[in-house]
């Protein structure tokens, strides 16, 4: 007998867990929203682990490839889990990684043979979900009185019918503060769209996407949407390789595709994956209508702003055949990219930008391959563009038989190399000119305390952003996390960073260096009462020496169908280069990481009040007190005076 009990628990629970994997200085990234919206899905919709693909596994961006490997195999092995203790049976999956799997899965019966989709059965059978969330803000910027052509409400809509985890079909629609609504030229209301459709195990159709849909090749040289978290998160998951289609139902109008994808299995060992897409862009356009840059922002706030929407389009083909056996598999990529209008960015002023994508065709190959055991793993991929410039990236880990993990991961990027969709491991801003490697450690002494590790060094060859010619990077981190008691857990973590930059003068580089310091203390009461103390402090040098630090403290209270939460921070920094960033709890779906800088206070207030089965109310209170400014940022976003407050509303209904 298999237990259908749900292991997942409510899905607040998880996005704590999840935040000790994000590294402080990776908040800045807009991949983190991707992967947490994933995961909030995920958490919505449980997967079942007796019917999950390794693609299923491989979307947990904590698992390593060791652990979906063991995973599969006992499952294959024993027919199936049947309760989550045999979770501990596992020799890789720790504890808190076991902890962390339990938000996201349940045990259920193994996949049936022969189990066709059938109309009624989704017709009937179906998940519906519909939510709406509004952001209102108390108080007027610039550009609310005389310069952007909508309302200054922050707002969305999403319709989700889900069928088990096979059938995936949804709305969401999306409208930044500021943008017109039923008006201008989004005459169809929202300015952003996402519709899609997502069917799974259809015959030998693995998996098909129809609509806007995500896809990763390999490590991410040649295209990489939106998955890649960061130095800490590598080290966390191993370095490992997917490919993956997921259908795109964020209100992020960047990273992703339009049009159908689809793996087809031709073979016990064989996969196909093929895809096409036709989308619009946002371009910064030359006087001779060329583009001079693509623009991600997707903000359509302004004419000048609106003007821009949609005046370029692109046109996306690709795929990739994979062959994989037992611990084995190799994987051959190709992506090709056409844009109507030619892009040709500004090089005269600007010679770091001398070998920067160009041109109206472009083209990359790649092969990605690897072996795995249950104490070793070894990956890679290489990739070259049209003319012939090389990216490479290699990973190995291995496993002792004490409980230490080690990895060591290998980058080269030709300063020549371009790929429009690529995202990997780098410590640029992209997957060019840049030469590094990288060395990690994860050890757990005893279940109590877990010690985690890395060392990264990179090197430029070629000139880049405020830096006139070539530079080195270094990077290290050191975390400790100690479980005192069932109740008392405390984290601290040290991170230095190096990166080199022009002097003022720009007669020659000078080192930025950068300390990073934070301790936290947490407790939980048989009360369902949580505190949380934490402390982060920030030194950085470049020609002087900038400072910062930052208390808050976090309260969480859970009793039944209503769960509250507080947060309360004071900052202090000497200037924009010592910012620090504040993580306060989410709505759904909207990773919340908040920049503080110069002197105030920022709180926060959240109330969670389920409505029976079906009905979610959250609302969310927050204002931050500037205590050196009497206006809040610039330009259009200026606020006229020192405070800013704004409520958040999010409705959800589930049928």
């Amino acid at each position: 007998m298999f237990s259908l009990t749900c292991v997942s628990q409510t899905q607040e629970g998880w996005e704590e867990a999840f935040r000790q994997w994000i590294d402080a200085e990776e908040t800045e990234s807009s991949a983190i929203e991707n992967v947490y919206e994933e995961l909030s899905e995920i958490a919505d919709h449980p997967i079942n682990l007796n019917q999950a693909s390794r693609e299923d596994l491989e979307k947990l961006p904590f698992l390593t490839v060791q652990q979906v490997e063991e995973l599969l195999s006992y499952i294959h092995r024993f027919g199936g889990i049947r309760s989550s203790g045999e979770l501990q049976m596992i020799s890789s999956l720790d504890a808190e990684r076991r902890h962390l799997l339990s938000y996201f899965i349940y045990i259920g019966e193994p996949a049936k043979k022969n189990n066709k989709l059938r109309f009624d059965s989704i017709l009937y059978h179906s998940r519906h979900q519909l939510s709406a969330t509004v952001k209102v803000p108390l108080y007027t910027r610039r550009g609310d009185r005389d310069g952007y052509l909508g309302a200054r409400y922050r707002h969305s809509i999403r319709y989700q019918l889900t069928y088990h985890d096979r059938v995936k079909f949804g709305l969401t629609g999306a409208q930044d503060a500021g943008e017109p609504f039923f008006s201008n030229r989004n005459n169809w209301g929202y300015d952003h769209y996402s519709y899609y459709l997502q069917l799974k195990e259809l015959g030998n159709i693995k998996n098909l996407c129809l609509g806007m849909y995500k896809v990763q090749l390999g490590k991410g040289l040649i295209i990489n949407g939106g998955f890649y978290l960061g130095k800490l998160s590598s080290l966390q998951s191993m370095g490992r390789t997917s490919t993956t289609l997921k259908a795109h139902s964020s209100r992020s109008a960047n990273d992703y595709l339009r049009g159908a994808a689809a793996t087809i299995r031709l073979h016990r060992n064989w996969d196909i994956t093929a895809f096409a897409s036709y989308r619009s862009l946002d371009a910064t356009l030359n006087k001779d209508s060329t583009a001079r840059t693509l623009l991600t922002s997707s903000y359509h706030r302004t004419q000048t702003e609106m003007n821009k929407k949609n005046n370029t389009h692109e046109t996306d083909l690709g795929g990739s055949i994979r062959w994989r056996k037992k611990s084995y598999y190799v994987n051959l990529n190709y992506l090709y990219t056409h844009l109507d209008r030619l892009l040709r960015p500004e090089k005269e002023n600007a010679p770091y930008r001398r070998y920067i994508a160009e041109g109206n065709d472009f083209m990359n190959w790649s092969l990605d391959y690897g072996y795995t055991n249950s104490r070793f793993s070894l990956s890679g991929e290489t990739a070259l563009n049209k003319e012939g410039a090389l990216a490479t990236i290699h990973q190995c880990s291995f496993r002792l038989k004490c409980p230490m993990t080690l990895m060591l991961l290998h980058r080269y990027y030709d300063k020549r190399y371009t790929a429009l969709h690529a995202q990997s491991f780098s410590e640029g801003s992209n997957v060019q000119n840049e030469h590094g490697i990288y060395a990690g450690f994860i050890w757990q002494p005893s279940s109590k305390w877990t010690l985690n590790g890395y060392v990264d060094y990179a090197h430029f060859t070629w000139k880049r952003y405020q830096v006139s010619m070539p530079s080195d990077a270094f990077d290290t981190m050191i975390l400790m996390r100690f479980v005192l008691t069932d109740r008392w857990r405390i984290e601290g973590r040290y991170r230095f960073h190096l990166r080199q930059k022009d002097n003022s003068q720009k007669t020659y580089i000078v080192n930025q260096t950068e300390h990073l310091s934070r301790l936290r203390v947490s407790y939980d009461t048989p009360s369902g009462l949580s505190l949380q103390t934490q402390f982060d402090g920030i030194s950085v040098s470049l020609e002087g020496k900038n400072k910062g630090w930052m208390i808050s403290e976090q309260i969480t209270y859970q009793w039944r169908w209503l769960q509250l939460y507080a947060n309360a921070t004071v900052f202090q920094t000497d200037n924009y280069a010592s910012r620090l960033y504040l993580y306060e709890r989410p709505l759904p779906y909207n990773f919340s990481s908040i920049m503080l800088y110069g002197k105030g206070i920022r709180y926060a207030f959240m109330t969670r009040t389920e409505i029976g089965k079906h009905l979610l109310m959250i609302v969310k209170f927050g204002v931050t007190n500037y205590f050196d400014r009497q206006k809040i940022s610039s330009s259009w976003q200026e606020i006229n005076g020192s405070s800013q407050t704004d409520i958040d509303i999010h409705l959800r209904i589930t049928l």
